[in-house]
């Protein structure tokens, strides 16, 4: 089985660190009328995040402008989980993962991630929550999809194909198990004859 964990509601929690450095980020790029006012977050991928916001606050959605307030999120968010005291593993997380640790090492299982965040905050969250990243032998992240504009669904293609070459065999979609906290998660599993696991930690209801 491959298990694709999510991060956010799923795996830990930053009480808002996240969206709050992001419009922080906008800010020290554009000034005061970037917003992340009225932006949904849960479950979406950060790139489209981010052209909503820039829709929002009247931006060019640039190339440039993309780079630009990325790099300045990754700093506003090391930042703000410094200052933070909210930012931990959700409850039975370590406990989870520890259990895993020996079916993974034997092959039973790849742990793997499929989220939303880009890869450098993704990782920033998790090990500021105690969460080391190189457990998982898979990484996917929002902007890894190949289609424009990217969908969460796009990311399951490309972690089968990563979690095969790890297998040194094709992985069927039986095998693939996407665990979650929103309904965009079961989507993106079951769109493609997978498995979902729908945990309610995060803003969604069971």
């Amino acid at each position: 089985m491959i298990l694709f964990f999510d991060i956010d509601g799923t795996l830990l929690s930053t009480t808002g660190s996240g969206v709050a450095a992001m419009q922080q980020a906008g800010r020290d790029c554009f000034g005061p009328r970037f917003t992340m006012e009225g932006v949904p977050v849960a479950g979406r991928l950060d790139p489209l995040i981010l052209a909503d916001a820039f829709a929002i606050s009247g931006v060019p959605d640039t190339h440039e402008h993309r780079s630009l307030v990325r790099a300045a999120y990754a700093r506003r968010l090391e930042e703000t989980l410094d200052a933070s005291h909210g930012a931990v593993a959700l409850p039975g997380v370590p406990e989870l993962l520890e259990a895993l640790r020996p079916i993974a090492e034997r092959g039973d299982v790849v742990l793997a991630l499929l989220t939303g965040n880009f890869e450098e905050t993704g990782v920033l969250k998790l090990r500021r929550c105690g969460i080391e990243p190189s457990q998982f032998r898979v990484g996917v992240f929002g902007d890894h999809a190949a289609t424009v504009p990217p969908r969460r669904e796009d990311l399951v293609p490309v972690g089968v194909e990563r979690a095969s070459k790890v297998r040194g065999r094709s992985v069927t979609r039986g095998e693939v198990v996407v665990i979650g906290d929103t309904p965009h998660d079961v989507r993106c599993a079951t769109a493609h004859g997978g498995w979902s696991l729908a945990v309610a930690t995060g803003r969604s209801s069971a």
